[in-house]
């Protein structure tokens, strides 16, 4: 019954939140059109047409064509595939990592708490996109590669996440509890209180997604992530940074599409966020 009534309470609140609802509208057209792309792709996205290179925004090709003449809105309706892949996986990655640490540290405190943290605060002192940098240029670029070294370099805000609601929650009355019917740490940890610090992992998720998509954008405009021909929303800007003076559509139509997929991310996350604090209720 309680379960019911915090989701009502939840939908009820974040059904108000004009700017969550517009996030969550990019979010699922976003998802509709990676997921159809092979049906209402108009062209074949490496389909190369010398007599229609650089050509500007058209009936036929309504985004305009790059320097080797293939269909810019078919690439990027392609490359939103490329960024739901690396934003989900790299963000599963940094979960994982990131909830496992976080609740070691915030269950068992003392020494092992210390021991975390210091490791976190040793990770966040480097730059993490110059980290990424050094370890790309270290692997072969791939779009594999890219998932996890993303992955593997942005977990240590929601270590900070997982630990706190740890903390804050294995002296609740439940947990006492399941300790004194003799439940094991794993299963406390597991099966009691990390389902109920997960809200705040949901809100770190989404906004990592944006993240995560931002950055291999960043890495393909730099020639170090998503090699051609595979379509990337990076490596479009890449050949608009090449042509600017003379396709502009190169430049102005993934740069938007990554602004938008973007702020769509953030701004489901942070109304997912309003609608979990019990603060703004009613």
């Amino acid at each position: 019954m309680a379960n019911s009534t915090i989701r009502r309470d939840f939908w009820h609140r974040f059904s108000r939140n004009k700017m969550a609802l517009a996030g969550s509208a990019v979010v699922i057209l976003l998802f509709f059109v990676s997921l159809l792309a092979p049906w209402i792709s108009p062209y074949d996205p490496g389909e190369i047409n010398l007599q229609m290179i650089l050509s500007s925004p058209s009936g036929i090709h309504p985004f305009g064509t790059d320097q080797l003449g293939r269909d810019v809105l078919s690439r990027m309706i392609w490359g939103s595939r490329i960024s739901l892949k690396v934003g989900f996986v790299a963000t599963g990655i940094a979960i994982v990592i990131g909830g496992i640490l976080g609740a070691i540290a915030g269950y068992y405190g003392k020494w092992v708490d210390a021991t975390i943290m210091r490791f976190v605060d040793i990770m966040l002192c480097f730059p993490t996109f110059f980290l990424i940098l050094a370890v790309i240029a270290f692997l072969e670029p791939s779009i594999w590669n890219i998932m996890i070294v993303i992955g593997i370099t942005g977990w240590m805000g929601i270590t900070r996440l997982v630990r706190a609601d740890f903390i804050s929650l294995k002296e609740r009355d439940f947990v006492q509890a399941a300790r004194a019917i003799g439940a094991g740490d794993s299963r406390i940890i597991f099966l009691h209180i990390l389902p109920n610090a997960m809200a705040s992992v949901l809100v770190a998720a989404t906004l990592g997604v944006a993240g995560a998509i931002l950055t291999e954008s960043a890495l393909s405009f730099l020639g170090i992530g998503v090699q051609p021909p595979t379509p990337s929303w990076g490596n479009i800007l890449t050949a608009g940074k090449d042509n600017i003076d003379i396709a502009w559509w190169l430049s102005l139509y993934p740069g938007l599409a990554i602004l938008i997929t973007v702020l769509g991310y953030n701004l489901l996350g942070e109304g997912i966020r309003d609608s979990l604090d019990p603060r703004l209720k009613g």
